[in-house]
């Protein structure tokens, strides 16, 4: 454990094996799980936990085929107060967790990602850069998050489901763009979203659906590809 520059609050607990970089700030009322990684600048609010073998801050890296490379310095990872982390979970620099955030065990949140109050990041979810998530929103297990989203508030999103941004599926260097999913809709299990398209307020995406074009709101669509079946609740068939 390195205590160079480390600053700490009161009433901070450490299991084994923690490494702590210099730079890093933890409030008061923490505790961090055993083997935990805290990586330089990262600032940790008060009444925070944090499971075990867990990496917070990490700097990405990548390679000549990597089509969207950082292109600036990346702040710290801000990790708010009353913030839950599960066990073996990483978190990239550049990320903040607003105030009650919960992240589940084995979920990534890549760099230049924001997480609003009192959201749920469930078990094993990825949550890839640049994307914006809303306040009260839950995406459960093992769901995909691509780049370049936008997640509104109190926005539902079942198991299992998966986003994109490249309709062109890696061929050129073209503008990525993942969905939006406006306030409040709600995303069933094992649905895929295709890039750009816009979920609207209060719609629905059925379980399984595979989301072509925009959906309004209000509608429900379901199947492949996504079809109307209701408007406002009222079913059209």
């Amino acid at each position: 454990m390195e205590e160079a520059s480390v600053i700490y609050g009161k009433n901070v607990t450490l299991g084994q094996h923690v490494s702590l970089e210099p730079g890093v700030r933890i409030g008061d009322n923490v505790t961090i799980g055993n083997f935990v990684v805290v990586k330089s600048g990262t600032q940790i609010g008060d009444n925070v936990q944090i499971g075990d073998l867990c990496v917070l801050g990490k700097v990405p890296f990548h390679n000549k085929k990597v089509a969207l490379k950082p292109s600036t310095e990346l702040n710290p990872l801000v990790i708010g107060d009353h913030v839950k982390i599960g066990s073996e979970v990483v978190i990239y620099r550049g990320v903040t967790l607003e105030y009650d955030v919960l992240v589940g065990d084995m979920a990534s949140i890549r760099e230049r990602v924001s997480v609003g109050e009192s959201s749920i990041i469930g078990r094993n979810v990825i949550v890839e850069p640049r994307t914006v998530i809303g306040r009260r929103v839950t995406i459960q297990t093992s769901s995909y998050i691509t780049s370049d989203m936008l997640i509104e508030d109190q926005v539902f999103i079942g198991p299992c489901c998966s986003t994109s941004n490249d309709k062109y599926m890696g061929l050129g260097n073209y503008k990525h763009q993942g969905p939006v999913i406006k306030k409040h809709a709600r995303i069933g299990n094992n649905a895929t979203l295709l890039p750009g398209v816009i979920i609207g307020e209060y719609a629905v995406v059925g379980a399984g659906a595979v989301i072509t074009k925009d959906v309004p709101e209000g509608q429900t669509f379901v199947g492949n590809p996504g079809r109307l079946l209701a408007r406002g609740g009222s079913s059209i068939e």
